[in-house]
């Protein structure tokens, strides 16, 4: 299932800028717009991760933060207008995981929200197995099955098959899938993923050249698809 973002600001308009690009990027998003409201968004959708702005009307982002931390440790990105750092200390010190100063870019957003999920995802044990469509990954014996035949894969194309496996749907760009594999980000080697690729389909796809399960989001990246 897609991950559940909440997006807690006054301004609409920015609002609907950021939940454009995180719906675009699989993951599934609420909002609220202002931490009153924002409370009880956040405990009937128990959202993965919360943007949060400060300055709000009705209850800020502070005072949100010091009453959903009492019963929650929902990763939190502060976002703020002013550049002081007073600010952003005090809301780190409150709760808050990153901060972000307006104004910003939404695709920057976009990398910490999955900066700030990964961070928080390796905190938990992660599912040794995974199963989507035909295909069965092992993570403890790195074997791959697809229907009842193992395929041999290279330990990059495992490990980009089990990133595109444990969150189906989700959009992974090659920057993602580089970092996974490398640990690295550097842009100069970011086309290598589209010939990883192209290997991983020859060997889990039945027709590769029109592919059923590693699909491609043109100027995007890559995910898989979801049931």
């Amino acid at each position: 299932m897609a991950k559940t973002i909440m997006v807690v600001d006054d301004e609409k308009r920015l609002v609907s800028l950021v939940e454009s690009y995180l719906t675009q990027e699989g993951y599934r998003v609420v909002t609220a717009f202002n931490g009153k409201e924002a409370l009880a968004v956040a405990q009937k959708e128990k959202p993965e991760l919360i943007i949060l702005d400060v300055m709000m009307p009705e209850m800020d982002g502070y005072e949100f933060m010091r009453q959903h931390r009492t019963e929650n440790n929902t990763p939190i990105i502060m976002l703020t207008a002013r550049v002081d750092d007073d600010e952003k200390v005090i809301g780190l010190e409150i709760g808050a995981d990153d901060y972000m100063t307006k104004p910003f870019r939404p695709r920057e957003l976009v990398a910490r929200v999955r900066a700030v999920l990964r961070r928080a995802g390796e905190k938990e044990p992660s599912a040794k197995v995974l199963r989507a469509a035909d295909i069965v990954l092992d993570r403890d014996s790195r074997t791959v099955k697809v229907g009842e035949e193992f395929v041999d894969l290279t330990p990059s194309e495992f490990d980009i098959l089990s990133a595109l496996m444990s969150s189906t749907g989700r959009v992974y760009s090659r920057l993602d899938l580089l970092d996974i594999i490398q640990g690295v980000r550097y842009e100069g080697y970011e086309r290598t993923i589209d010939t990883h690729i192209k290997n991983l389909r020859s060997k889990v796809e039945q027709a590769p050249r029109s592919p059923k399960y590693i699909e491609t989001v043109y100027g995007v990246g890559y995910r898989f698809k979801r049931d």
